[in-house]
């Protein structure tokens, strides 16, 4: 084998770090203690096509499981068989989404407020927490 060389970084200060550095990578739906290969199934309910691909590009993107629906009919239907760990709603009747989805299943309802990108997953994020303290 050859010689080992190593080059002191130009700021003085030692690399601590250990392992790949990830700080370029979207974070969102894995963490540390989460099982390999898992990430939260998130169930996007969205009546607007528009709106319901923007919403799944930005859970993809961070790392969300999605399970798209068109329709409270359709969400029902995937409820169901997949069980996700989340329901997310941007419908005309929340409260129907609401009353269908089973009550250990958080349901997050995307409104005005909830519109940018930031509020959303954070609002996902705090509903995913809350349920994992349960």
């Amino acid at each position: 084998m050859g010689t080992v060389v190593s080059f002191p970084r130009a700021s003085g200060v030692p690399d601590k770090r250990q392992g790949a550095d990830r700080r370029h990578r979207a974070r969102g739906g894995r963490r540390n203690g989460d099982q390999a290969g898992f990430s939260p199934l998130v169930l996007l309910v969205d009546e607007d096509a528009d709106s319901g691909q923007r919403c799944e590009a930005i859970l993809i993107k961070l790392r969300f499981a999605v399970a798209p629906a068109r329709t409270l009919a359709e969400a029902t239907r995937v409820m169901d068989a997949l069980r996700p760990n989340l329901i997310v709603g941007h419908v005309s009747d929340p409260e129907a989404l609401r009353r269908a989805a089973p009550e250990e299943i958080p349901v997050v309802i995307l409104d005005d407020g909830l519109s940018a990108p930031d509020a959303m997953i954070g609002e996902i994020r705090r509903a995913l927490r809350k349920r994992a303290l349960e």
